[in-house]
């Protein structure tokens, strides 16, 4: 009996182990930002309401919430396999599972099959067939179009826009059953969020990305300016936008001003990007980035309630 107790150890600490690299594989960090646009879709469409004591509402919550970071984690896993030498030669991406050799890549693929396809289903089967529709749509986008064109042009970022702007509308359609204006609003909003967002990060990890040769940036020298002039250009559109879910009747007064305000600030931080052009000034658009969508949506959807 002593001596099987270190056998069970060590197969305890390999699961533990291989458990991570399944986790380091979804991204769940990124994955649940990404899902969480869509239950706030779902929740801000017509005939859903809000209630807390609302088991039903709840479960669907739920559901939705677990299929996106199903379909969400499966274009995670094929951007891995398919970058597995490229994310070898970053400093930020050389210890996952897949450059490490901990996973193989056919496990890997079939980790991705099982998680993306699973969570397409779960969404058609219990909202609808065109929000499970838009879900693989998502995936495919992400990980067959936007992940291989980052090597080939910095057209990726407005490929990768999209399938990072469809949740809202997943969460919209799932809740429902048609593409709606509403939908729509939400999926621009988080479009046009994304280009400072995604060239700020590019910016700051210019080097790694360089050193793997994905080509992110508006421009091949990360000394011009012309990178802060695109952030400028892309925040400010978010200023105006602001008002359209109010007049749209999406949410009310209140909502409008903050997302007014979160995009004054997401440009000023742009601004500041453009006349300074350092990691500094980088790396607030990049936070601000990060406060800007979750800020927005919370407000448009407490307006609503």
């Amino acid at each position: 009996m002593l001596s099987e107790a270190p056998v069970k150890g060590k197969w305890h600490i390999v699961a533990m182990g291989r458990a991570r690299d399944y986790q380091q594989l979804l991204k769940p960090n990124l994955s649940g930002m990404v899902v969480f646009s869509s239950v706030i879709g779902y929740l801000m469409a017509p005939g859903v309401q809000f209630r807390m004591a609302d088991m039903h509402m709840w479960q669907s919550v739920v559901t939705l919430f677990l299929g996106g970071m199903l379909v969400t984690g499966g274009a995670n896993t094929i951007n891995q396999v398919l970058e597995k030498d490229s994310d070898a030669l970053m400093k930020r991406t050389r210890n996952r599972p897949l450059p490490e050799g901990r996973l193989g890549v056919i496990e890997a693929w079939i980790f991705a099959m099982l998680t993306g396809f699973s969570g397409a289903v779960l969404i058609s089967l219990y909202f609808n067939p065109m929000a499970g529709v838009l879900s693989l749509t998502s995936l495919l986008l992400y990980a067959f179009v936007y992940t291989p064109m980052k090597k080939i042009h910095p057209i990726a970022v407005l490929i990768g826009a999209i399938p990072g702007a469809l949740p809202p509308l997943i969460g919209w359609v799932a809740g429902t059953g048609s593409l709606g204006v509403g939908g729509w609003v939400l999926f621009l909003l988080q479009f046009f969020w994304q280009f400072p967002h995604f060239w700020a990060i590019a910016w700051v990890a210019y080097d790694d990305y360089n050193n793997a040769g994905i080509r992110m940036l508006p421009t091949r020298e990360k000394d011009s300016r012309f990178t802060g002039l695109q952030c400028m250009f892309y925040s400010l559109i978010l200023i105006p936008m602001a008002i359209i879910p109010r007049l749209i009747g999406l949410t009310g007064n209140t909502a409008m001003m903050v997302c007014m305000a979160c995009g004054v600030l997401y440009f000023a931080a742009s601004v500041v990007f453009y006349m300074k052009n350092d990691y500094k000034s980088a790396r607030r658009v990049m936070f601000t980035s990060f406060f800007y969508l979750p800020a927005i949506l919370i407000a448009l959807l407490s307006d609503k309630l």
